[in-house]
């Protein structure tokens, strides 16, 4: 393999593009007119305008992907995460050009792309799942039968879904019949199927996510666990490894579990086993995605593995170099997901122009970001202008790290996430390993927050006074 092509943009086209140079592959970036001067087109070797500003126009075109490809006599494509990376379809035709995919089967994408069908898949694995129904439903009358048998509170699901859409919270009765036209209507229009299932809603539980990387040569094993449970709008701000709760036992069945899963769609390359775990510490699969995470760098920190390099060799057909009994835990990590959204305005996107960015540098802090100081935030794409990840020997030289690296991080022109990283690192919830994933709704709010950037800048304030006094106090003194 001696070109890829990155079938995305941002940060996470510039990580690939890094791991590839440093093992000798020449790299090809797609570009949509609104990223023409980003820098993961100023990185790579070559790079292909594919369309206009819209991903439909662009990112989400396979075809025009597929076609620069062929042109450029590209050997693989990565597709990274987000538009088409779990798109079975794409995956299929790439392979059918001649050009490998830098990721899983089109098979298991399929089936791990449907909650439904993926139940089905594990079923026989001896998985654990939340109590419920594993079949599409939509009469309300059937659905009211199935939620007293489990009984209440329940969550109505989108078979299709994702990133909380087509989701609701049913706690009596009575509210079914309308949240189930909701979910379904919401299915429909986010994902053009309307199919919804329903199981037992665990009312207080923690998102822990499981790596996994499997090769062609039958070898597929875990690397440890992410917790993911600082959510908002059920989409991760905060990612850890490893999970402060997990006990060696509880960590060793879920990797053994996700590995099952794994085997359960004879899955290729890296992936992710997702898990609820409930306050008696019983897990449950919650769903498999078939691509790279976003918060992927936390796992590699604390193995010292490239995921990514690990990605493009397995595709290349090697054989993986380590086993399970090699890899452990080394010290702890810490990713806050930077985006351009107020955080003291319910998370709304905040587009603009960076007229100010400065990042932080320090070792055992890493950055992966896709922006440079003067470029404007588009309004088309996913708003994360950033990771920013920690590492230490400890959690807690992590959480100051990151607390370090949020205060030298210096954004102007729109707002981000940095505030709201900071507010959970300081917060006692947080900091004792107490919390699930309702901590935004128990613990956050924006008056909360803002009285504390109200303080801050007063003490802040308190210091520059105090040190004029002196330094005027020192100018006055007679001198002998």
């Amino acid at each position: 393999m001696k070109k890829i092509l990155v079938a995305n943009r941002g940060e996470i086209a510039l990580r690939v593009m890094k791991t590839a140079q440093k093992m000798g592959i020449k790299t090809v970036a797609v570009y949509s007119t609104a990223d023409r001067n980003a820098p993961h087109v100023k990185f790579a070797d070559e790079a292909v305008l594919i369309g206009e500003a819209p991903s439909s126009e662009s990112y989400l075109r396979g075809d025009k992907i597929i076609e620069a490809a062929q042109q450029l006599k590209v050997d693989g494509i990565h597709p990274g995460y987000g538009f088409l990376s779990e798109n079975a379809g794409f995956a299929e035709d790439v392979e059918k050009n001649g050009i490998t995919f830098i990721g899983p089967r089109s098979k298991a994408i399929t089936i791990m792309g449907s909650k439904l069908a993926a139940k089905e898949a594990v079923k026989k694995y001896d998985i654990p799942m939340v109590p419920g129904i594993d079949e599409a439903i939509t009469d309300v009358e059937e659905a009211k039968k199935i939620a007293l048998e489990i009984g209440f509170p329940i969550l109505i699901k989108a078979s299709a879904g994702g990133g909380g859409k087509g989701m609701r919270i049913v706690e009596k009765e009575k509210d079914l019949a309308d949240q189930m036209k909701r979910a379904i209507s919401e299915a429909e229009s986010a994902f053009g199927d309307g199919s919804v299932f329903i199981e037992k809603y665990i009312s207080s539980p923690r998102h822990i996510e499981i790596q996994v990387l499997a090769d062609t040569h039958g070898n597929t094993l875990h690397l440890f666990e992410r917790e993911c449970s600082i959510q908002r709008r059920h989409q991760k701000v905060v990612e850890e490894a490893p999970s402060v709760v997990l006990t060696e036992e509880i960590r060793k069945k879920m990797g053994e579990a996700a590995v099952r899963v794994a085997k359960a769609c004879d899955y290729i390359g890296a992936g992710t086993v997702e898990f609820l775990l409930d306050d008696d510490k019983n897990f449950y699969f919650l769903e498999m995605n078939t691509r790279l995470q976003v918060e992927h760098p936390v796992t590699e920190l604390i193995t010292g593995i490239d995921l990514v390099e690990q990605q493009i060799r397995v595709a290349r057909g090697e054989e993986l170099k380590f086993a399970q009994k090699d890899l452990e835990i080394n010290g702890h990590a810490l990713e806050l997901r930077v985006y351009a959204e107020d955080p003291l305005n319910d998370f709304l996107p905040s587009v603009g122009k960076l007229e100010r960015y400065r990042t932080p540098h320090q070792e055992g802090i890493r950055l992966d970001d896709g922006f440079e100081e003067g470029m404007e935030v588009p309004i088309y794409y996913d708003p994360m202008l950033a990771k920013l990840i920690t590492y230490g020997k400890s959690r807690e030289e992590a959480i100051q790290l990151m607390i370090q690296a949020i205060n030298s991080y210096e954004v102007e022109g729109v707002m981000t996430t940095l505030p709201f990283g900071k507010f959970v690192c300081e917060h006692e919830a947080f900091r004792s390993g107490n919390f699930d994933t309702h901590f935004v709704k128990k613990y956050y709010s924006a008056e909360k927050l803002e009285s504390e950037i109200e303080e801050e800048a007063r003490l802040a304030a308190v210091i520059a006074l105090k040190q004029y006094l002196r330094d005027q106090q020192q100018l006055r003194l007679p001198s002998n």
